[in-house]
């Protein structure tokens, strides 16, 4: 009896790595890091060293890349990646538009993922900040098995919305159309009846790294 219950243990667990894998396969995660971030300050939080000496936004793509099989990292067109601490490998998308704000930035992005012949197969796109470094893998994970084509979810912690934002591809022309500061949350508010939420136990979800001091925190909770 105990070997037919670990033998089922064991055919679930595969089960449940094998969905995940699949859903992995099929969502794109997008990193936006095109952002001036002028409450940070002066400097490029982008190139801020965390206590393994690694970059603030290479700690968050490396956070990412353990739960999406497809990683598109969006800077700014002038950008040295290597500067920014990404690996020479890691796929880029340059925006020419990212003085304009969020939407125009994720605009851009979008329209380069729908061009992306990589990404044909690809059900959906999270949204992701390039500060946000305290992601659970699992979070991710979750997150996408619950996606469709034709569906927006977001991670929430206590009530408070956080990210990614999960877009199915039904919604990718609108999100290469907007515009603005607000980023998707106006097409988000006009499809609420496709919007869903998913209570997790992740505070990484909200926290990014928006000033010094909460970068100095982030470095002692290290």
């Amino acid at each position: 009896i105990l070997m037919q219950h670990l033998d089922r243990q064991v055919i679930e667990h595969t089960q449940q790595n094998r969905q995940c894998a699949e859903s992995a396969h099929h969502v794109v995660a997008l990193v936006m890091a095109a952002g001036y971030s002028r409450r940070y300050g002066d400097a490029d939080k982008r190139q801020a060293r965390l206590a393994d000496g690694r970059t603030l936004l290479a700690t968050t793509v490396a956070r990412i890349e353990q739960a999406f099989l497809q990683v598109r990292v969006a800077i700014r067109e002038e950008d040295d990646a290597l500067q920014l601490g990404l690996a020479p490998s890691t796929p880029l998308i340059r925006l020419h538009r990212a003085p304009l704000g969020l939407g125009a930035s994720l605009a851009e992005a979008v329209a380069a993922l729908s061009r992306d012949r990589r990404l044909k197969d690809a059900q959906a796109v999270a949204v992701l900040l390039g500060d946000m470094p305290r992601f659970q893998p699992e979070t991710l994970l979750t997150l996408q098995q619950c996606i469709t084509r034709d569906t927006i979810w977001r991670p929430c912690f206590r009530g408070q919305p956080g990210h990614p934002v999960l877009f199915g591809r039904d919604f990718w022309p609108a999100l290469a159309g907007i515009d603005g500061e607000s980023g998707a949350a106006s097409l988000i508010r006009q499809h609420a009846s496709h919007y869903r939420t998913h209570d997790v136990d992740d505070a990484g979800v909200v926290f990014d790294v928006d000033t010094p001091d909460t970068l100095s925190n982030l470095k002692d909770a290290l």
